[in-house]
C-alpha cells in the first residue's frame, strides 16, 4: 500500500510541475480550442484555451507507473493496460493535432477516428481472450459469480472498448468534469486491485501492478485538475479523454470487471445514452430535440444550472457509486 501511495504522490508532483511548462508551450504553438458554433453561448469565452493538456497527466502517469511497478514477476496485465491507454491516446493525439492544424472544431473524420479504434479494440479483445488468466470470462459484481462468454467475448469487448473510449470523450465537456469523475473511478480500481491481489496470491503481482497504474492516474489527474478546474486554464483534448477511456477499459478488462463500468463510470454511460437518444429522437421526429443539447451535462447547462454545480453533482453521484462498488471487495 505504501508503494501505491508513493506512486500517487509522485504522479501528482510531476503533473503539478509539468502544468506551468506545458500550458505556455501550448499557447506558443497556438494549440487553442476551437469552440463548436452550436454549443452553449457561455462556452464562447473558452475560445483559444490551450488544448492537448492531457499530456499533463498522461506522461506523469506513465513515468510513475514504470518507476514504482513491481519489476519481478509477470507484466502481462500491466503491458495490456499501458498499450490500451497509449494506443487509444495516440488516436486522440492525431485528432487534436489536425484540429490545431486546420483551426477547426473537427480533426479526424468519424471514419478515420473509428477505424483505428476498432483495430486496437479487436487486437486487445483477442489478446484478453487468449490469456488464460482473463479468457472469455467476466465477473458479475455483487453476485460473486463468473460469466463465461466463450468466443462471443471478442465482439462484446469490441463494443465495450470503443464505447468506453467515446463515452469518455463525450463526458469531457465542462471544466473538471471528466478529470474529476475518472479520478474517482481510478481510485476505486486501485483499491479493488489491492483487494484482488490479497485474494489471489498466484496473480498478486499482476493485480498490484495494475493498481499501481490506476494510482498513477489518480495522482496525474489530481495535478491536472489544478489547471483544469473552473475556470480552466487548459483542456485535456482528445489525447486526454481517449487516454482515460483506454486506461479505464484496460484496467477493467484485465481484472474481468467490465460489468463494473456502468456503475463506477455511470457519468460516461449517461453521456453516450443521452447522445444516442438525442440522435434517434431527432431522426424520428424530423428535427425535434429530446434534450436542449446532448450530452446530458449540456442540457443541464442550458437549463440554467451553473457549470460548477453540474460538475459537483456528477462528482457526488460518481463517489457514491464508487463506494457501492467497493462494498463488493472489502470485508
Amino acid at each position: 500500500m505504501q508503494r501505491l501511495i508513493w506512486t500517487v504522490i509522485a504522479a501528482f508532483a510531476m503533473a503539478i510541475v509539468l502544468g506551468p511548462i506545458v500550458i505556455p508551450w501550448l499557447k506558443r504553438m497556438h494549440f487553442g480550442k476551437e469552440i463548436y458554433e452550436l454549443g452553449p453561448q457561455s462556452h464562447k469565452k473558452k475560445q483559444g484555451t490551450p488544448q492537448m493538456g492531457g499530456i499533463i497527466f498522461a506522461v506523469p502517469a506513465l513515468i510513475a507507473t514504470l518507476a514504482f511497478c513491481y519489476k519481478d514477476g509477470r507484466w502481462d496485465f500491466l503491458l495490456y493496460v499501458l498499450l490500451s491507454a497509449v494506443g487509444f491516446g495516440l488516436i486522440g493525439f492525431a485528432d487534436d493535432f489536425l484540429k490545431v492544424k486546420r483551426h477547426a472544431a473537427e480533426g479526424l473524420t468519424p471514419r478515420q477516428k473509428m477505424l483505428p479504434q476498432i483495430v486496437i479494440a479487436i487486437a486487445l479483445s483477442v489478446w484478453a481472450y487468449l490469456n488464460p488468466n482473463i479468457g472469455g470470462t467476466w465477473t458479475v459484481p455483487f453476485f460473486n459469480v463468473t460469466w463465461n462468454l466463450g468466443w462471443f467475448y471478442i465482439p462484446v469487448m469490441l463494443f465495450v472498448m470503443v464505447g468506453t473510449v467515446n463515452s469518455a470523450n463525450l463526458l469531457d465537456g465542462l471544466d473538471g468534469l471528466l478529470g474529476g469523475c475518472s479520478l474517482f473511478d481510478f481510485a476505486t480500481m486501485a483499491l479493488i486491485c489491492v483487494a484482488m491481489a490479497a485474494a489471489d496470491p498466484a496473480n498478486a503481482g499482476e493485480y498490484l501492478n495494475v493498481g499501481i497504474f490506476a494510482g498513477a492516474m489518480v495522482g496525474g489527474l489530481m495535478g491536472y485538475l489544478r489547471y483544469n478546474s473552473h475556470p480552466a486554464r487548459v483542456f485535456m483534448g482528445d489525447v486526454g479523454s481517449f487516454f482515460i477511456g483506454g486506461a479505464l477499459v484496460g484496467v477493467t478488462t484485465v481484472t474481468r470487471l467490465s460489468l463494473l463500468l456502468p456503475v463506477i463510470a455511470l457519468a460516461m454511460v449517461v453521456s453516450s445514452l443521452s447522445d444516442l437518444i438525442q440522435f434517434a429522437y431527432f431522426r424520428a421526429t424530423h428535427g425535434k430535440r429530446f434534450f436542449k443539447m446532448a450530452p446530458l451535462h449540456h442540457h443541464f447547462e442550458l437549463s440554467g444550472m451553473p457549470e460548477t454545480q453540474i460538475v459537483a453533482m456528477y462528482y457526488i453521484v460518481t463517489v457514491v457509486l464508487c463506494l457501492l462498488a467497493l462494498l463488493n471487495f472489502v470485508a
